[in-house]
């Protein structure tokens, strides 16, 4: 491989890294993976033990024998062809969970602020744009008035001294 190519594959590779949104995905990514603790902590800690109140503590030990003789040896090893429906059936429970975790102590507490955050902002750009119509009306009567005072000799107000 040539030294130019070499240094052109090396600078576009550095542009890929430097581009916004693998630095933001990178970013993204590392905090993922410390709020995976968090939230796996909760499921574990709060909502695990609420489900096992109101039913069974673990799924996983739920089975079907597809194939006989099915049980555990001495040993610990399944015997037979068993299906463990019990394993996914706790699988997609913890992701229902997880998810309703993330989305009702995160996303919907997130979008309500941001909501609030733009509603501000929406009324304070209805504030300025008011007071700028304001001052624009303000400034037009002025600039009328003295038109009017160049070409008529004044406003015909007593006083004015025109």
């Amino acid at each position: 491989m040539s030294e130019k190519k070499k240094e052109s594959v090396l600078a576009g590779f550095k542009a890929f890294l430097m581009r916004g949104n693998v630095v933001d995905l990178a970013v993204a990514v590392v905090i993922g993976a410390a709020f995976t603790n968090i939230v796996n902590s909760v499921v574990k800690g709060i909502i695990s033990p609420l489900v096992g109140a109101i039913g069974t503590k673990s799924l996983d030990g739920y089975t079907s024998c597809l194939k006989g003789p099915c049980g555990i040896d001495a040993k610990g090893d399944a015997i037979g062809v068993n299906i463990l429906w019990g394993s996914v059936l706790n699988a997609a429970l913890t992701f229902l969970i997880t998810a309703a975790v993330v989305y009702f102590l995160m996303v919907l507490p997130m979008a309500k602020y941001l909501a609030r955050m733009e509603q501000r902002r929406r009324a304070k750009e209805g504030v300025q744009e008011t007071m700028e119509i304001t001052e624009l009306v303000v400034l037009k009567e002025i600039r009328d008035e003295l038109v009017a005072q160049r070409q008529g000799g004044g406003s015909g107000r007593p006083g004015s001294g025109y």
